[in-house]
């Protein structure tokens, strides 16, 4: 993600809304506490997310990929009145952690978190979504699309998180599995009729996509 000047990357966040006291509390103690703790949306993604919620007012949320809860609680600042968020995670081992955070917010009511393998249970939901937060195992994106424009609503919007891949989808160079992947979906995102999308460059790359 460091394609982006550290310096830059200050200045907006500077120049953004600060995030809650709880927020602040998982980001210090996802990095103090947590494996991998770059996985986390951080301060200025998780305002964008956020806001992007505020702007949709959804009724209904779905985030694949729940890590410490910091992204689900950003989305859920947005529901309308009575809305609720579903967040699936496959890690068992920050369960009890993420259920406190939850348990700690404002949207405790709100956010339903199930532990589960998304791409298996995803079929089996008998409801749709209004926004869906795709930021999970790389090598299954293609599953989580594809599974998700099927039970969004039309006028809905997805947002995919890491499409940019600390830049390497820019270079050839790079031929790892992740990084095909991601430059192969985004390829076919940008040419899906079935969507309208916009690939900003926050962060490490999140797509903002439409369904018509």
């Amino acid at each position: 993600m460091d394609f982006i000047s550290s310096d830059l990357q200050n200045y907006v966040s500077q120049h953004s809304s600060a995030h809650s006291a709880l927020l602040a509390q998982i980001d210090r103690e996802t990095h103090l506490e947590v494996l991998q703790p770059r996985m986390l949306s951080g301060h200025f993604q998780g305002r964008v997310l956020s806001m992007i919620s505020h702007l949709l007012k959804p009724k209904a949320i779905l985030e694949i990929g729940t890590f410490t809860g910091y992204s689900a609680l950003c989305l859920a600042e947005g529901l309308a009145p009575n809305g609720k968020l579903l967040t699936i995670d496959v890690n068992e081992e920050l369960e009890n952690r993420v259920r406190a955070y939850f348990t700690a917010s404002d949207f405790a009511e709100q956010i339903e978190y199930r532990i589960a393998d998304a791409a298996q249970m995803i079929p089996t939901l008998d409801r749709n979504f209004d926004l869906i937060f795709i930021d999970a195992d790389k090598q299954q994106y293609p599953t989580y699309y594809e599974q998700a424009l099927s039970i969004l609503n039309t006028g809905g919007f997805i947002l995919i998180d890491n499409v940019l891949w600390s830049g390497k989808v820019l270079d050839e160079k790079h031929q790892d599995k992740d990084t095909v992947l991601l430059r192969d979906l985004n390829l076919k995102i940008s040419q899906d009729n079935r969507v309208e999308k916009v690939l900003l460059p926050i962060r490490d790359g999140l797509y903002l996509i439409r369904k018509l």
